[in-house]
């Protein structure tokens, strides 16, 4: 996973939280979204993607020799 990946996941999760934290989105949708804020963040700790890994697609770039 490429740092921009990372960052973009990161901001994400934060915007989230941020939606439900503050009451903006609440209900079963806040609670989807504080999940879904959960994994991006997860997987940007952790600098790896499953559906990534399954699909074959990968954000990080080429390493060079």
């Amino acid at each position: 996973m490429g740092n921009t990946d990372r960052v973009i996941r990161v901001v994400m999760a934060i915007i989230f939280a941020i939606l439900y934290f503050t009451n903006i989105i609440g209900g079963t949708m806040g609670i989807v979204l504080l999940v879904l804020a959960a994994v991006l963040l997860l997987t940007s700790l952790v600098a790896f993607c499953p559906l990534y890994a399954l699909l074959g697609f990968s954000t990080c770039p080429a390493k060079r020799i």
